[in-house]
């Protein structure tokens, strides 16, 4: 498996196709059938990071050319960048972004999960980000979700929760080495 920035790779256009496809069918919310809301759902989660931030989107190659996993990551501080300003919960943990501004988003196609692909991908973009000198990085997930654990296991705590569109959400942050 390689682990790779996806404007890195050769081609790298026509692997986005796999990475949309691992978006949608992780998506613990439900996919929208209407076109028009299927569209801004994926601009919402994923399309943000496609077209302003690919220098922070990493993929997982496997060694037949397919797309294991992507990694969606920005280094900006989302509470201080009005392209997240339709997220609301950084208006709660704002005082948190400060000491965890980089932030990610992880994927992996659900046969290969559990087999070290999605750690790999934070681990290159931790890389990353703490080159860029940023103190920590962070995740916003669904307290209830299936991710919580993983996001723990690769170093990520807990460190506040607050209401938004209609569910729980837990801010998880990881210090980085300075």
């Amino acid at each position: 498996m390689r682990i790779a920035r996806l404007r890195d790779e050769v081609g790298w256009q026509v692997l986005v196709p796999a990475v949309e496809t691992i978006f949608f069918a992780a998506s613990a919310a439900p996919i929208p059938a209407d076109r028009l809301a299927r569209d801004a759902f994926r601009e919402r989660w994923l399309g943000r990071y496609l077209e302003h931030y690919i220098d922070s989107l990493f993929v997982a190659v496997a060694a037949d050319g397919m797309v294991a996993g992507y990694l969606a990551g920005c280094l900006d501080n989302p509470a201080h960048n009005p392209l997240f300003d339709d997220l609301g919960f950084y208006r709660d943990f704002a005082p948190l972004c400060a000491a965890y501004p980089g932030h990610l988003h992880v994927n992996v196609d659900a046969r290969l999960r559990s087999q070290g692909v999605g750690a790999a991908l934070v681990r290159a973009f931790a890389a990353q980000a703490s080159a860029a000198r940023l103190p920590g990085i962070h995740i916003v997930t669904n307290a209830a979700a299936r991710n919580v654990g993983f996001y723990e296991r690769n170093g990520f705590r807990k460190l506040s929760t607050c209401r938004w569109n209609q569910a729980m959400n837990v801010f998880m942050g990881r210090p980085l080495p300075q």
